[in-house]
C-alpha cells in the first residue's frame, strides 16, 4: 500500500512538473502594440512646404491676373485683385479675338496631342512589351540604341529633323509635328522595365497552351496588366506634346497650324515693335485657359499613375 502511495505520488509529482514545463515552454504571444507613427521632420516638412509655395505661386499669379483688364495688370498687385472682376470677359476676348483663332489653335494642340502623343504610346507599348518578352538577335543592340536616344536633347534634332522635312515638303503641315512626336524612347524604355515584372512570363505561357495567340495574349491579358504603365507613359507624352514650341516654332510658318504655344507667344509678341498693340491680360487668360485641359487629365489619371508608381512596393 505504502509503495501505491509512493508511485502516485511520485506520478503526480512529475505530472506536475510536466505540467509546469509544459506551461513553461508555452509559445510567448506579445501583445499587438499600436502601429508605428510615421517619424516627423521639421526640416523635411519645410522643405516640402518651399516647394509647395514655389509650385502654387505661378499658379495662383495666373489665376488672379486672369481677371484683370489690361490696366489693372499694371496698377495692382500682382497677387491680389483689382477693383475690377473681369475673367468673364477676359475669355469671351480671347474666345473671339482675330475671328477666334484662339479656338484654331487649341484645335491644332488637341490634333497634336490625340495623333502624336497617342500614337507614341502605342508605339511605345508594342514595342517595349516586345522588347521585354521576346528574345531575338540584336536586342542588346536596340536597348544601347533606346539609351542613346534618351540621352540625345530633343533640340539637337530640331534642325536635322526641319531640313529633312524640308526637303521632303512637309514643313507648314501638321505631319511636320505628329511624325516627330510618334517617337517616344523614354516610354519605350519605361515599358519596357515596367512590362518585365508586371506581365509573368508563365502567365503568357499558359495562355499560350489553351490555344491563344500573341495578338489575343497581348490585348486580352498584356495590355491589362500593363494599364497603369501605358497611362504613365499617355501622361508623359501629352505633357510633352501639349507644351511643345520649338519644333512648331521652325517648322510651322502659317498661323492657323500653330499649337497654343506658339500662338500665344505670337500674342506676346505684339507687345513689341513700331505699331506695339499689347495684349496682356488676353495671353494670361489664354495660359489659364491652356493649363486647364492638362491639370483635367492628371486629375482624371492620377489613380491608374499611383498604382502604378506603388506596383511590386510590395510583396505578399
Amino acid at each position: 500500500m505504502s509503495t501505491m502511495t509512493e508511485v502516485m505520488t511520485t506520478t503526480d509529482a512529475a505530472g506536475g512538473r510536466s505540467g509546469s514545463g509544459a506551461r513553461s515552454r508555452r509559445p510567448y504571444r506579445p501583445k499587438y502594440s499600436s502601429p508605428l507613427r510615421p517619424r516627423k521632420s521639421v526640416a523635411f516638412t519645410l522643405l516640402m512646404g518651399i516647394f509647395v509655395i514655389y509650385s502654387l505661386v505661378p499658379l495662383v499669379w495666373l489665376v488672379i491676373n486672369a481677371t484683370k483688364t489690361q490696366a489693372g495688370l499694371f496698377s495692382s498687385f500682382g497677387l491680389w485683385f483689382d477693383d475690377d472682376f473681369v475673367l468673364f470677359q477676359n475669355i469671351y476676348e480671347t474666345l473671339t479675338y482675330k475671328d477666334g483663332i484662339f479656338l484654331r489653335w487649341f484645335g491644332n494642340t488637341l490634333l497634336y496631342v490625340v495623333v502624336g502623343a497617342g500614337g507614341a504610346t502605342l508605339l511605345a507599348t508594342l514595342a517595349g512589351y516586345g522588347l521585354a518578352k521576346f528574345r531575338f538577335t540584336g536586342r542588346k543592340a536596340v536597348f544601347a540604341v533606346v539609351l542613346g536616344a534618351i540621352a540625345v536633347p530633343g533640340t539637337a534634332l530640331a534642325v536635322p529633323t526641319f531640313l529633312m522635312f524640308s526637303q521632303l515638303g512637309l514643313t507648314n503641315t501638321p505631319w511636320a509635328i505628329i511624325i516627330p512626336s510618334l517617337i517616344s524612347p523614354f516610354g519605350l524604355y519605361l515599358i519596357w522595365v515596367y512590362a518585365v515584372d508586371s506581365v509573368p512570363t508563365e502567365l503568357l505561357e499558359a495562355a499560350r497552351v489553351d490555344g491563344a495567340g500573341e495578338f489575343r495574349t497581348f490585348f486580352t491579358i498584356s495590355i491589362r496588366l500593363l494599364a497603369p504603365g501605358i497611362v504613365t507613359v499617355l501622361l508623359f507624352t501629352v505633357v510633352a506634346t501639349w507644351n511643345n514650341y520649338f519644333l512648331p516654332l521652325i517648322m510651322l510658318s502659317d498661323p492657323t497650324w500653330y499649337p497654343l504655344t506658339v500662338g500665344l507667344n505670337q500674342w506676346s509678341a505684339q507687345a513689341t515693335g513700331v505699331s506695339a498693340q499689347p495684349i496682356y491680360n488676353l495671353v494670361i487668360t489664354g495660359s489659364l485657359l491652356t493649363i486647364v485641359p492638362i491639370v483635367v487629365a492628371f486629375l482624371g489619371l492620377q489613380r491608374f499613375w499611383q498604382s502604378g508608381l506603388s506596383a511590386g512596393a510590395v510583396k505578399q
